[in-house]
């Protein structure tokens, strides 16, 4: 890439905007609050998940068939005191203890989900690809930082570089301009190349609006603008509420 030539006085400069930079920063910040997330979920959320419904799992088979085992050979007061010197339920009344009364005296939920591995296997898939989408656009940021949208009396040069020559330029389209902020130039080199497109952004670049204006004032080529189509006119009256609404003839 040439080196770009001393600005003159009819030199436009066109940085980076401080709305790109808190655009990005948010996205970085919510790829990367997701990329913990889902991490979290695979090695320490989902993992107790699979704890506390083996432990269900446990407690409706074992331990309820203990309380029955004992019941039946008249152990039972035994059994009780055995368990409650552990901290577990035991029962009111001769019923047997529930699961819904343990799992609440620790805070558990009443019907834990028994995650696959599978299932925690790609929470840390999605966490890692957050986490590299963050830092794609970290970098995106860092390639962007020192780019500029250049305007000069006869030519604009993109952020990348690239020379467009306001003579080159065909068509451009503003339909996005006024909500987005973008416009579209499409020229051809020399005026016979390959046709390409160049983007001006106006949220991106501060003052690409400047440039936009002055294309425009030296353009004679096609301009493609949003049309606003006028409302629908209303239906009016069926033909038979008409002829019914006409007052009769007068013979």
């Amino acid at each position: 890439m040439d080196p770009a030539p001393e600005p003159s006085a009819d030199t436009i400069i066109c940085r980076v905007t401080p709305w790109y930079y808190k655009r990005r920063a948010m996205m970085a910040a919510m790829f990367a609050f997701f990329g913990a997330y889902f991490l979290y979920d695979g090695s320490v959320g989902y993992p107790k998940q699979v704890g506390i419904a083996k432990k269900k799992e446990w407690f409706n088979t074992e331990y309820l068939a203990g309380f029955d085992a004992a019941k039946k050979a008249g152990t039972l007061e035994q059994w009780i005191a055995e368990q409650k010197s552990k901290g577990m339920p035991t029962g009111t009344d001769g019923e047997p203890p529930k699961w819904v009364t343990y799992a609440a005296a620790n805070g558990w939920p009443e019907d834990p989900h028994m995650y696959t591995e599978r299932e925690i296997a790609e929470q840390f898939y999605f966490g890692y690809g957050c986490l590299a989408a963050a830092l794609a656009v970290g970098v995106i940021v860092l390639l962007r930082k020192n780019t500029v949208l250049r305007g000069e009396a006869d030519h604009f040069v993109t952020p990348d570089g690239v020379r467009v020559a306001f003579a080159d330029v065909f068509r451009v389209d503003k339909r996005k301009w006024d909500k987005q902020g973008l416009a579209y130039a499409w020229f051809r080199p020399g005026g016979a190349g390959r046709e390409k497109k160049a983007t001006i952004d106006d949220l991106m670049y501060g003052g690409a609006d400047k440039v936009l204006e002055r294309l425009l004032s030296r353009f004679s080529g096609e301009l493609v603008e949003k049309v606003t189509e006028p409302a629908p006119l209303e239906p009016g009256p069926p033909s038979s509420e008409k002829a019914a609404a006409s007052p009769p003839a007068e013979g």
